[in-house]
């Protein structure tokens, strides 16, 4: 069993865990900071509406002869007692603390004041709850002092820290999902250079290994640009090294590997002992054999790290005219395998190299050749198909085994059932042309599952993209 591996960590979850949970911790906070900032002044309120009242009965208050009285009628006890939330009760004390008028009960918790002293506290008043408001008033001479006090029920004060507490929870909540909101789009666009970098980063290749803009890149994280620049300018250099190595390497041993494969076949022309002539035939198929390799490798170095182009068009090429032209390089070698070799060609043009279009071309038709056997099929065939010109090489010889479609692609592999001296690197010559040119290549059973069908799909040039098939002459060749 393989270990499981822990997921990646995300750098936008935890910017965004270390933003939003002090948020989600700090709305009670805040809601309870804003609650008793904003709940003094609204009791303050109702406490000076007290006021009212009490200054009200001390206007009120009248002195006949030395003595404290208080005239009220009926409509002004209703006045002062009508509250549409809240029970409302009221006394005055002369200066002996005897009842004027209102409810006495409340004397017995009234506070010893001085003259113009105000005093707010909470009392009980027939087993409920009130808020009091006492006031020394000044009865007759400055050192008699008459008790005002006026109390009403908490109906009120309840509404009003109600209120409170749910407009300080309500702005904390809107602050806190504002703040959060916020975070999101900050995070995003922070992060908006590191995606566009890593797309850069992903779009590098052997072909593309150029440095990455460090303009387009926060100052946090160029340290780490400037190492991937760096190891791009490192990979490019042994890129480079690599591909003059094996292109200088095959250069080398191209005159070498003729001269060798020259004179073994003059050598085969002459006169020579029976018992040398199976040597010399195998010494000609191995210099035969060598100089394909050369230039398969050559071939290799020329499109590893190619890009096409240098910003000017590239020529447009029709496969159906470049298997044509080409197609009598081929009769030989398939006649001597006693090989039926067809042609059915669509015009199919795309933008490209016409050298390596000509060899990717060549080593499919070759590998057929190759590797099918004798006796058999092959089709060259080329067509327009929803903007993509298609190529295809088709045969009903030996074929590749199911498991083994993706192995061959790798360079120096065959299958098991190939034949002929092969090298193993003409389908990842194939694939690395198409890749180059901005296409891919497959591999399946051929017709009826019999053989291998190659398929190749480019880019079609957008100045012949056909839709009606019958447009363009089709050439058949059998």
């Amino acid at each position: 069993m393989t270990a499981r591996t822990a997921p990646a960590p995300s750098l936008r979850r935890t910017l965004l865990m270390w933003l939003i949970l002090p948020l989600v911790a700090l709305v009670p906070l805040a809601a309870a900071l804003v609650y008793a900032l904003a709940v003094r002044p609204a009791l303050d309120g109702l406490d000076r509406a007290l006021t009212d009242t009490a200054v009200a009965l001390t206007n009120i208050l009248e002195m006949h002869d030395g003595q404290a009285t208080l005239p009220l009628s009926t409509q002004t006890l209703r006045a002062l007692r009508a509250d549409l939330v809240d029970d409302v009760a009221f006394v005055v004390s002369d200066p002996q603390g005897r009842p004027l008028g209102g409810e006495a009960a409340l004397l017995a918790h009234a506070p010893a004041l001085r003259a113009g002293e105000w005093r707010f506290f909470d009392d009980t008043l027939r087993g409920r709850p009130m808020r009091a408001a006492a006031f020394g008033a000044r009865c007759g001479s400055s050192t008699q002092i008459c008790t005002v006090l006026v109390a009403e029920s908490l109906g009120k004060r309840q509404d009003a820290e109600r209120a409170v507490a749910l407009a300080a929870l309500a702005a904390s909540v809107l602050l806190a999902l504002s703040l959060a909101l916020l975070a999101v789009v900050a995070v995003r666009r922070g992060l908006r250079p590191l995606q566009r970098a890593s797309v850069e980063i992903g779009a590098r290749s052997l072909q593309r290994l150029e440095p990455i803009e460090l303009a387009t890149v926060p100052r946090e994280v160029m340290p780490f640009v400037l190492a991937l620049n760096d190891l791009f300018g490192r990979l490019r250099t042994a890129a480079s090294a690599q591909r003059a190595f094996v292109e200088d390497a095959a250069h080398q041993l191209r005159t070498p590997l003729s001269t060798l494969r020259v004179e073994a076949a003059q050598v085969l022309t002459q006169t020579c002992p029976s018992s040398l002539k199976p040597t010399l035939l195998r010494l000609y198929a191995a210099a035969e054999r060598a100089s394909h390799l050369v230039q398969q490798l050559l071939t290799l170095a020329r499109t590893d790290g190619a890009v096409l182009g240098d910003g000017t068009p590239l020529p447009r090429i029709d496969l159906a005219r470049l298997a044509a032209e080409y197609a009598n390089n081929w009769l030989r070698p398939t006649l001597a395998m006693e090989q039926d070799l067809g042609f059915d060609l669509e015009p199919a043009f795309v933008e490209g190299d016409e050298l390596l279009l000509r060899e990717l071309l060549g080593n499919l038709v070759h590998n057929a050749i190759e590797h099918a056997g004798a006796g058999v099929s092959i089709t060259v065939r080329t067509r327009s198909v929803a903007g993509r010109a298609v190529l295809e090489v088709i045969d009903d010889g030996r074929g590749v085994l199911p498991e083994e479609l993706e192995h061959v692609w790798g360079r120096f592999r065959r299958g098991k059932l190939a034949g002929g001296l092969g090298t193993g690197l003409g389908l990842a010559i194939v694939r690395d042309i198409a890749r180059l040119h901005g296409g891919e290549a497959t591999l399946q059973p051929g017709v009826g599952g019999t053989g291998l069908a190659v398929t190749v799909s480019l880019p079609q040039s957008p100045e012949h993209i056909i839709t009606d098939p019958e447009a363009e002459p089709v050439v058949n060749l059998s």
